[in-house]
């Protein structure tokens, strides 16, 4: 059913230019892992150029660089970890998604997140962050980054909590203490030993087929996408 479900969603997604990124995308970036046995939403900043060709999120260095330590951790990329962006699609020069391409895309990040129903969300980086939280001046990701919290999307609430994004760690390569490296390795592991540690590694079987009653929820329940 979660399949079936995305599927509509990631139809809609293909067809969608409501901002300005649905003129020059290559592809529509919309998810990586699976959506039948993952128990945590990663949501990463935006695609970039290798994402854009191959239409994967987290693919190019930083994306190696956060599979490695997602591994060093115990989390499985492809099993426990449902992967997206704040936008579907490609920002020229790689720049920032602006708050009106994001809320552009809003719909389709929210109907994921329904639809996968996650244990936890976990945002990575700060353009993630900044979607979800209001921060004062004083907050940075650095102080805030590891700490449980809550938060609402489309009036459910979600544990969530922030870890730095990989391409800010292809900048700092100490391992020392402290060091933002160190910091990743921690953060992965509170988040494994919170939300994971209770699993047994699941074996993955393909959703049955949605019923018409299924259906006809979900499209309720999105209707701006149907």
């Amino acid at each position: 059913m979660k399949k079936e479900c995305l599927e509509i969603v990631r139809e809609k997604c293909e067809s969608c230019h409501a901002c300005a990124l649905g003129a020059t995308r290559k592809n529509i970036v919309f998810s990586d892992g699976n959506p039948s046995t993952a128990k945590i939403v990663l949501i990463g900043e935006a695609p970039g150029e290798t994402e854009d060709e191959t239409g994967k999120p987290f693919v190019g260095r930083a994306g190696q660089l956060l599979s490695d330590f997602l591994t060093q951790a115990g989390i499985s990329r492809e099993e426990d970890v449902y992967i997206i962006n704040t936008v579907k699609c490609r920002p020229p020069e790689n720049r920032v998604p602006t708050d009106s391409e994001k809320t552009a895309c809003r719909k389709f990040l929210n109907a994921q997140i329904d639809i996968i129903n996650p244990r936890a969300i976990v945002l990575c980086g700060a353009t993630a962050l900044k979607s979800f939280v209001e921060l004062d001046k004083k907050q940075t990701i650095s102080k805030v980054r590891g700490q449980w919290m809550t938060i609402n999307v489309d009036g459910k609430d979600y544990k969530a909590i922030t870890i730095f994004h990989p391409s800010y760690l292809l900048r700092n390569h100490s391992m020392e203490e402290g060091s933002p490296r160190r910091l990743m390795q921690e953060d992965l592991r509170n988040i494994k030993n919170e939300i994971l540690s209770d699993i047994e590694r699941e074996i993955p079987f393909e959703d049955s087929p949605i019923s018409s009653s299924a259906f006809n929820i979900f499209a309720q329940q999105h209707a701006a996408l149907l």
